[in-house]
């Protein structure tokens, strides 16, 4: 992939393999990509693909087994705990449920400060210091300031998850991972919390990657979109081109998924047959030819090699890369 002056993220073939009873398990395997300042990275993909492990990787909440990420010119995987700790400054987390990721004897006002006084910012007695930023940090998200001293049970989903993306920005970071920040929540919730943060993301020149499974939420937000497959990138491109143009036979089948509000307009859905490939020691070949329509026996003999065959459209399917597809 092509150097770029606005590049904040650059992860090149990060793996994150666990230990099971019966060997390895490839949760993230061999992911390569860049993501520029200001920008979106959606990625997508079915349950279990890997795509939360992912970003907590490269955040190193989860030790990469191999592979380097690259943060703003720093080698995240080659620090120590103590400099790890500082870069927590400028990355951050959103997890997916609200209400688990927020101490429940802890109030509104002590969530959001809590960053604050571990990173050191503030000293514990200065009170006045630290309640009139949590009161600035709790205007931007959009709680209201008499909340500051409620407990996580009393709010509704949404209200949580503005404590949890509150607690991310306490630090002013610059790139957040958004892990499903809004897969529990209602629909009309979570249209309001996608325009906090592209509101967010436009005032303070905030980077995502946004995790989710929902294909509408990731087209919405997205400037680009990574697909997942069992631990592996099957395709990734600008949002648009990959709505309109899907290249990964898997792709294909994702989005021909997505409902149309026409009950006269054909569904043309693709039906995914066969069996799922473990993802527990997966070998070689591509991890969807069981499931694909088009898989030959060169697809099962040989590991796929990411391929650029359209500029900025990355595909990681031996057929594409053959113009046979």
């Amino acid at each position: 992939m092509a150097e770029t002056t606005n590049e904040i993220l650059r992860v090149e073939h990060l793996k994150k393999y666990f230990p099971v009873p019966n060997g390895m398990l490839h949760a993230v395997d061999d992911i390569s990509f860049t993501l520029d300042r200001g920008k979106t990275l959606g990625v997508v993909g079915e349950s279990g693909c890997g795509k939360s492990t992912m970003g907590r990787a490269i955040l190193r909440l989860h030790e990469p087994t191999s592979g380097s990420v690259v943060f703003d010119g720093q080698d995240v995987v080659a620090m120590n705990k103590a400099q790890l700790k500082a870069l927590r400054r400028d990355m951050q987390i959103v997890f997916q449920d609200p209400f688990a990721s927020l101490n429940p004897r802890m109030t509104v006002g002590e969530a959001i400060a809590a960053p604050l006084l571990v990173q050191k910012l503030y000293s514990r007695k200065d009170k006045d210091g630290i309640q009139k930023r949590v009161r600035e940090i709790m205007d931007m998200v959009g709680l209201a300031p008499r909340l500051i001293n409620t407990y996580p049970h009393e709010l509704d989903g949404g209200r949580r998850q503005r404590i949890g993306i509150a607690r991310a920005l306490a630090l002013k970071p610059k790139f957040i991972v958004c892990d499903e920040p809004v897969s529990a929540l209602d629909v009309s919730i979570q249209a309001q919390i996608l325009n906090l943060m592209q509101d967010l993301q436009d005032n303070l020149g905030l980077t995502y990657l946004f995790v989710t499974h929902d294909l509408s939420v990731v087209k919405y937000i997205s400037d680009d979109i990574l697909v997942m497959y069992l631990g592996q990138m099957v395709e990734k491109a600008p949002a648009d081109k990959l709505f309109s143009k899907p290249m990964h036979p898997y792709t294909q089948a994702l989005l021909s998924a997505i409902p149309i509000p026409d009950p006269d307009k054909p569904m043309n859905r693709i039906t995914m047959k066969g069996e799922i490939t473990s993802p527990v020691n997966p070998g070689t070949g591509c991890r969807f030819a069981k499931r694909c329509p088009y898989a030959t026996e060169a697809c099962t003999s040989q590991d796929m090699v990411l391929t650029e065959p359209e500029p900025d459209h990355f595909v990681t399917c031996l057929r594409v890369q053959r113009g046979e597809l």
